[in-house]
């Protein structure tokens, strides 16, 4: 695994960075998911990686998790394709890709953070690669959908059921990301994006719970948001639902959709407040659930409760993770975590830009 210890200064000692590292990122800059039983690596779990690395002002592991994803993910060059989404053991016990469909969200969170990471470190290549792939994005992640307009797809291939129906994941669209790329681009689409992304997070969350997948129908003329009831999750919010609750909670107040997105979720802290605790797998359409899910989860709500005004239910979060400690080998509980505690301790913040405000460059310029 990567050396804990292998920061540059002004780190601001991020133990629970170093923590990460040891636990899930091995020397070559592969993250890896040891709960899985191909030990798999995902573009997201690189590109959230590499977040954290910039957050933390680790180039060092940057450029590892940076070069890992290149060579296996996206053939060696990133400058001609999207990172495949699944890389791991394969069913002849070789090691490789499992999956070459491209993920949009990990690709957004890729582009975006090679983005900042060109402008806090100065480096010319990776503002070209965020352009690069930004533009890829666009070119083979979205499509135009009735009434909608311009929306983003979860990968260029796979997630059209019908002509007119499509599988979209709320969780996939954060709309700071989305805003920084607009911000930053004379490209109108990003504003597109943003838009349709806006309504797929307020209008899928059917009662005020957001859905893990959600079918956009426009047949017969109507467009409508239906819970997924065929894939794996039947019509549940769990584990990419979380997310968006996450990004939610982490939005700027000069964020002009704040407003909408968090009052459509409500009914969430609601439930959070009433229960003390978050679930695991809500059914977006009854709002029954079937138990307390992690503190991991905890963790994830804890920015969406502070920012919906929870303020009860925001500290009854924070006792529940000192009490029912997150496992340092629970990969995706620790990953909602060092999101969620990262923006707590204010490590870092987002603007209305999108732009992302970094707490150890503004003491290294001190």
């Amino acid at each position: 695994m990567i050396d804990a210890r292998a920061t540059t200064t002004c780190d601001k000692n991020w133990a629970e960075w170093d923590t990460f590292k040891k636990n899930f990122i091995n020397e070559g800059g592969r993250v890896i998911d040891a709960s899985t039983q191909r030990l798999q690596s995902t573009s997201e779990g690189q590109a959230y990686a590499l977040f954290f690395a910039l957050v933390a002002n680790d180039r060092k592991s940057f450029n590892l998790l940076l070069s890992w994803t290149e060579a296996n993910l996206a053939e060696g060059d990133l400058t001609a394709r999207l990172p495949a989404w699944l890389w791991g053991k394969k069913d002849d016990g070789s090691w490789g890709v499992i999956d070459k469909n491209p993920a949009s969200d990990a690709d957004l969170w890729l582009a975006y953070t090679l983005g900042e990471a060109a402008n806090v470190w100065n480096d010319k290549r990776y503002a070209a690669l965020s352009t690069l792939i930004a533009k890829r994005i666009l070119r083979e992640e979205t499509a135009t959908l009735p009434k909608l307009g311009l929306t983003l797809l979860p990968a260029p291939s796979g997630f059209t059921p019908s002509t007119t129906s499509w599988k979209l994941n709320p969780s996939y669209m954060p709309i700071q990301i989305l805003r920084w790329f607009a911000s930053h681009s004379d490209d109108d689409r990003w504003d597109k994006l943003i838009s349709s992304s806006v309504s797929v997070i307020t209008h899928s969350a059917i009662k005020g719970f957001s859905p893990d997948w959600t079918i956009f129908d426009a047949s017969n003329g109507r467009q409508t948001f239906i819970p997924d009831l065929q894939g794996a999750e039947k019509g549940n919010g769990g584990y990419n639902a979380i997310r968006v609750y996450l990004w939610a909670g982490m939005l700027s107040e000069q964020e002009r959709y704040r407003k909408d997105i968090l009052t459509a979720l409500k009914p969430m802290a609601t439930l959070i407040e009433g229960k003390g605790y978050p679930p695991e797998l809500i059914n977006i359409d009854t709002g029954e659930f079937n138990k307390p899910a992690s503190s991991g989860f905890s963790a994830a709500v804890l920015p969406f409760l502070k920012a919906s005004g929870a303020h009860k239910a925001y500290e009854e979060q924070n006792l529940r993770i000192q009490a029912q400690t997150i496992k340092t080998d629970a990969y995706y509980d620790q990953v909602l975590a060092m999101y969620a505690r990262g923006w707590q301790e204010q490590r870092y913040q987002f603007n209305g830009k999108g732009d992302v405000l970094l707490k150890w460059k503004s003491a290294c310029s001190n």
